[in-house]
């Protein structure tokens, strides 16, 4: 078997390299460590510390603690609103 424990810690190392690269601006999503569970926070950077990021979602601003983040990548913008039929 794996080590699930070394795969998790490699999978966190990229993931924090991501933000770290990562410009202000740059859509991405952060899944982060939330209680027993996860969350992903999914937008655009608008902000960063040296222990948070905040990421501009539709339901409004997540600041999200590096120390809970389990993996992060870089997404491509939305697509464009489909015209409706009339």
């Amino acid at each position: 078997m794996g080590d699930g424990a070394g795969q998790d810690a490699i999978a966190r190392a990229l993931a924090l390299a991501v933000l770290r690269d990562a410009a202000i601006g740059d859509r991405l999503v952060v899944r982060a460590l939330d209680g027993a569970g996860a969350r992903d926070a999914l937008g655009t950077l608008v902000g960063r510390t040296d222990s948070s990021v905040r990421v501009d979602t539709r339901r409004g601003l997540v600041d999200v603690a590096l120390a809970d983040v389990v993996a992060a990548k870089p997404v491509p913008p939305p697509p464009a609103p489909r015209h409706q039929r009339r």
